[in-house]
């Protein structure tokens, strides 16, 4: 380094960082020999933490604000170095910003299929893939996990590895959840939320946090996806037989605009007797709807003599009021009633003792 950019060092006396790259994490600020002159300021933006390392040892972190940097102002390096408060000499720091923005639409994926035991296609292999958000929550434990004496940390030195354990933990997840394969693209955000909450303790030992995660598709092979679309077919054309009258109609109507053409004469022929013998197949009457199934004989039972008799049918309780067994006092049960009541108070039973037959009539008078 020359004269120049030595004096330049000891006269900043400015410490700040500008980003536009949008992946850096990490960047040390660059000092001739890590000299910082007592009293300069230390500016830290919105979305950066200021980390400060003295003599190998995580000293003090800024978070956003304008500093002097005076003893007064680091209690924690006052402390390893034991200075008093008179102390005006530069100190020999490096100072590391750290951005705690959001890193977004970083790209997450399975490299190989994952195998599936699905209840309705039986073993599956699928593929997925999706983004995901990252931020630093502890700078102090990133520099220290991660970063180390890098001077310059960008997002692609870590997200092979956050990559390898999202889909370490999805494969688990996925396999373990359950969810047939054509439930999936409903529960894509579940799958998402619970992929999340499963690698967040993972991230904090590392001082990072992952607000956001997508699933964003989940796919089967060529050949499954062919079958599925094979399946879908037939479910759209419905009645096969339907389906296939359709598309002769469809032919013959196209033959008959043919102008001049025979078989379309033919066929407009043919069309117009198939439609003739359709409707009057559609006007004949149809057979006459069978009569309905007579309704169950209701039973009955009566209670006499602390005993159960029954059960009897209505005609033999007829009879049995007609001889006088059957009074409207006695007590009777069929199903459907609460309990036992009385056979007058039951407007179908109490009918037997209103018709009662007249009395029969003399006998003839003896001829003389």
């Amino acid at each position: 380094m020359g004269l120049f950019d030595f004096l330049s060092g000891q006269f900043i006396d400015v410490i700040e960082w500008t980003d536009d790259t949008r992946d850096t994490m990490v960047w040390r600020f660059p000092r001739y020999g890590h000299e910082i002159k007592y009293g300069a300021k230390l500016t830290v933006r919105e979305g950066q933490a200021a980390v400060f390392v003295h003599e190998g040892k995580l000293a003090d972190v800024f978070t956003p604000g304008l500093y002097m940097l005076e003893t007064n102002n680091m209690p924690v390096m006052t402390s390893l170095q034991h200075w008093d408060h008179g102390f005006r000499s530069p100190f020999k720091s490096e100072i590391y910003y750290v951005s705690t923005v959001r890193f977004q639409d970083l790209k997450w994926g399975t490299r190989n299929p994952i195998i599936c035991r699905d209840p309705e296609f039986g073993p599956v292999r699928l593929r997925a893939f999706g983004t995901y958000t990252v931020r630093v929550k502890d700078p102090a434990l990133f520099l220290r996990e991660i970063v180390g004496t890098d001077g310059e940390f960008t997002t692609d030195e870590v997200t092979s590895q956050l990559r390898n354990i999202i889909v370490s933990r999805f494969t688990n997840k996925i396999a373990a959840s359950g969810i047939p394969v054509l439930d999936m693209a409903a529960n894509t955000d579940e799958l998402g939320r619970l992929l999340r909450d499963r690698i967040a303790p993972e991230l904090e030992a590392f001082g990072l946090e992952m607000p956001a995660l997508f699933v964003e598709n989940i796919s089967l092979p060529d050949e499954v996806e062919k079958a599925l679309d094979r399946r879908t077919s037939m479910g759209v054309a419905g009645d096969l037989s339907r389906w296939t009258e359709f598309n002769a109609a469809e032919a013959m109507r196209d033959a008959a605009r043919t102008p001049g053409s025979d078989m379309g004469a033919g066929l407009g022929i043919g069309m117009g007797m198939e439609m003739s013998r359709r409707m009057a197949a559609a006007t004949a009457p149809g057979p006459a709807a069978p009569p309905p199934p007579p309704e169950p004989e209701r039973v009955w039972h009566i209670a006499e003599r602390g005993e159960t008799k029954g059960p009897f049918s209505k005609a033999a309780l007829g009879r049995m009021a007609g001889t006088g067994a059957l009074t409207r006092a006695t007590l009777v049960w069929s199903p459907g009633l609460d309990g036992w009541t009385a056979a007058g108070e039951i407007d179908e039973l109490a009918r037997l003792f209103t018709v009662m037959p007249p009395p029969p009539p003399p006998p003839p008078a003896p001829e003389g």
